[in-house]
């Protein structure tokens, strides 16, 4: 069978996954939006679905006015004796924390703490032992991958935080994964940063604490040296092996938007990768340690289609599982109801890290139209392009002393540029829409028949390597301006990729 990467698209990084039974269970980063950690489920490790968040309260995450890109880094998903466990760590207050549930479908439990430091927390079960680790530095001063055993239930410490392995040299050691396949104990790690020089390294131990040896021919997977290849930053990956005994792994990469155009604005992504074991027990991956948009294999029976959604509308979307909130959302400002959205605006904007009345939903792919239908009584309310409160474009409709008016608005760092506005006198509504491409933005407003474009706008300038962070594009529906009662309405939405 031929399958298409990412396997998950859009802004969904760091992913996580574990077996139970036939079917696979995958979670991912989730940084300032609300709920926390998507979860997904699949029984071909080729089409998923979303089932949950791991973090649906307000008690179990303090997003507060965190700025873009903290709140919830990567999680790990792991499974024990018949309960889910999901740790991950709240990078706004430096704490690793976990939480756990019986049914996957449901809630989970509130947060346990784990007094040890660094990102990317890993969990391992063994023998009634349980050995945390993350990245950072041990209780002696050295750094590298640590580790310490915790009593499950509480979190607490019942050894000192050590460290294990100190990878391969590469920069940002990060994400452990610890297994243990045919007796040995692999360590897999990240390296390089989560951007052009990411990869996956090794090593292999007969303990769960090592000693470990690396693996000689490390980076076991990387597109740090494929110039002008589509897929970029390929790493924090996740192993698993399917119901054939196959192995996996399971990562995040990203899209550029052209060939030799370094810039991605869609986010990290979700990515397949074959895995083969050797008779000397070391592992490989991919294409000569690569990974491919496409991959020919014969491990996915031929019966299997790759499906792929093409169109989004509110009616065949979930409001509690395809749309998010900017931080913790004030629930009496929106209603969200089948096939209309209807939204309360307040003086909280957009453009500060803050809970601004706003709604989103994932970029998945770079060519898209996007159309909305809003009917406005006062303030302002529109569709955002929405990178994080400094990288934003919008498009909107608006009320002035005169009457009502569409704008383009262009924010970009510290420039903020209305770059068009058409009066519409004393109509209220109108029908926005967003052309996109891989390179750029084209801004419509329709009345009637009639279509009008007020600009375009690069997609760069949203883009990770313009504006930092590690999020994506969101397509954001938004209000702003006091009013008693719902001042926007929002309907006949549409996103449709091609």
């Amino acid at each position: 069978m031929n399958y298409n990467n990412p396997i998950i698209k859009g802004f969904y990084p760091d992913p996580s996954v574990c077996k139970v039974d036939d079917t696979y269970y995958l979670v991912c980063s989730s940084f300032q939006y609300f709920p926390g950690v998507p979860i997904f489920e699949s029984k071909d490790l080729i089409n998923w679905t979303q089932i949950g968040h791991c973090l649906t309260r307000k008690s179990q995450i303090q997003l507060g006015t965190v700025d873009s890109s903290g709140g919830v880094f990567a999680p790990t998903l792991r499974y024990n004796n018949g309960r889910f466990y999901m740790t991950t760590t709240n990078a706004t207050i430096q704490q690793n924390f976990y939480v756990w549930t019986d049914d996957i479908y449901g809630e989970w439990s509130e947060p346990i703490y784990v007094d040890q430091g660094g990102i990317d927390p890993d969990i391992y079960f063994e023998d009634g032992t349980t050995y945390f680790m993350s990245n950072g530095t041990d209780d002696y001063g050295v750094g590298g991958i640590i580790q310490c055993e915790i009593e499950i239930e509480s979190g607490r410490k019942l050894t000192p935080s050590r460290s294990v392995w100190q990878g391969t040299g590469g920069r940002y050691l990060e994400s452990p994964h610890l297994y243990k396949i045919n007796g040995i104990y692999y360590l897999m790690v990240s390296e390089g940063g989560t951007e052009y020089g990411h990869m996956v390294t090794y090593a292999r131990g007969n303990s769960p604490s090592g000693p470990f040896e690396a693996y000689a021919n490390n980076p076991v997977l990387t597109n740090r040296n494929l110039g002008g290849y589509e897929l970029q930053g390929v790493g924090h990956g996740d192993l698993t092996q399917d119901q054939e005994g196959n192995w996996w792994i399971i990562h995040l990469g990203f899209r550029q938007t052209g060939k030799y155009l370094t810039f991605h604005h869609l986010g990290r992504e979700v990515f397949l990768t074959p895995v083969t074991f050797g008779e000397d027990d070391w592992f490989t991956a991919g294409h000569e340690g690569t990974t491919l948009m496409s991959f020919e294999t014969d491990r996915i029976s031929r019966t299997i289609i790759q499906q792929e959604k093409k169109v989004y509308t509110f009616e065949n979307t979930d409001w509690n599982l395809d749309w998010c909130y900017l931080r913790h959302p004030v629930a009496e400002h929106y209603l969200l109801e089948s096939d209309k959205l209807k939204l309360k605006g307040t003086g909280v904007t957009i453009d500060v890290p803050a809970s601004p009345t706003f709604i989103g939903i994932r970029q998945k792919d770079f060519n898209a139209v996007i159309s909305c239908e809003i009917s406005l009584t006062s303030g302002e309310a529109g569709i955002t392009l929405y990178m994080d409160e400094n990288h934003h474009y919008d498009l909107a409709l608006r009320n002035h002393q005169y009457g009502y008016e569409v704008i383009e608005r262009l924010n970009i760092g510290e420039i903020k540029s209305t770059e068009k506005a058409i009066d519409l006198g004393h109509c209220n509504h109108a029908t926005l829409v967003i052309k996109a491409t891989p390179t750029l933005y084209h801004f419509y407003v329709q009345i009637g028949d009639t279509e009008t474009l007020l600009g375009s706008a690069q997609t760069k300038y949203l883009s990770s390597e313009v504006a930092g962070g590690f999020t994506g594009v969101l397509i954001g529906l938004y209000a702003t301006g006091e009013s008693p009662d719902y001042n926007a309405v929002f309907s006949r939405f549409s996103c449709e990729y091609y």
